[in-house]
């Protein structure tokens, strides 16, 4: 995997960041990121590139979760921060980070109105009891993981209490996936097939679930959906960010309904390096 992870300024961003400004769009976008330093450390990243192919926000996720330790180092503080863009204050985190009060908060306190949320394809949490596809249960007595409802807790919450809207974004997890991972093992492909998909969807300020479309790119015929699940597609809704203000009148938890001399939250958004240099550039004798 160290070898199909990318730099967050290699080739592959570069070209990204070139079509954003080509087609004049914002693109978020989530990728296994090495670092430059070290031929073996990776980072579970994410970049919010604004539609002038400029990095607004360099995120690396602050602690892998559970068995992501096997794959990525923890990040640092230096992505907690929110692009003040044309189209609203726009944040991110990633995946479990969103369960993190103090990481929600600190994107809170800087003025967010756009929270975006990425997401793993599926999450199994457990391996159902068998040791053969032939013994594998399709109703486990203790379910997987939840991804839907789950995420969509998670952001809601966030949601109602920043007075933001929400954008969760869901990876696909296609059959050619399924086979390269499972590596042959009939097993394992059938304990990834009957793991749930996550969903991509949009929140309202209140945390509630919006009306959504899909356009087809054929026809341009829209079509109301809910949410985005198992397949490939572009999500859209329509966001007023006028509908922040009104939430906030009843619990501002950054402004009016905060006690801050109660309470005092530090966040160091230092880039964390392996070693820091000093030089002595005085060449006097």
């Amino acid at each position: 995997m160290a070898k199909e992870s990318i730099f967050a300024d290699g080739d592959e961003i570069r070209a990204i960041r070139n079509t954003a400004k080509q087609v004049n769009i914002m693109v978020s976008i989530g990728f296994s990121e090495k670092a430059r330093f070290s031929d073996a450390t990776l980072y579970n990243s994410n970049l919010l590139i604004g539609d002038s192919d400029d990095v607004l926000i360099h995120h690396r996720k602050l602690m892998p979760t559970f068995f992501e330790k096997l794959t990525w180092a923890p990040g640092d503080g230096h992505g907690l921060r929110v692009a003040d863009t044309p189209y609203g204050k726009i944040g991110n985190l990633i995946c479990g980070e969103n369960t993190n009060p103090l990481a929600r908060y600190t994107l809170m306190a800087q003025g967010e109105n756009i929270h975006l949320s990425t997401w793993p394809p599926i999450w199994p949490t457990r391996v159902p009891p068998a040791e053969s596809i032939d013994e594998l249960k399709t109703a486990p007595e203790k379910p997987n993981y939840d991804n839907v409802t789950a995420n969509r807790t998670r952001a809601a919450a966030h949601c109602f209490e920043a007075k933001c809207y929400g954008v969760l974004c869901s990876g696909v997890l296609g059959d050619d996936a399924i086979d390269i991972v499972s590596d042959g093992s009939s097993y394992l492909t059938q304990v990834r097939n009957q793991s749930q998909r996550g969903a991509t969807q949009f929140l309202d300020p209140t945390g509630a679930p919006m009306k959504c479309f899909t356009i087809d790119s054929d026809t341009s015929n829209k079509t109301d959906v809910e949410f985005l699940q198992s397949e490939e597609g572009i999500l859209y809704a329509d966001l007023d960010l006028d509908r922040c203000i009104e939430g906030k009148q009843y619990h501002d938890v950054v402004g009016g309904y905060q006690r801050l001399d109660v309470f005092d939250l530090k966040v160091d958004r230092t880039r964390r390096e392996p070693i820091t240099f000093t030089e002595n550039i005085d060449n006097s004798p």
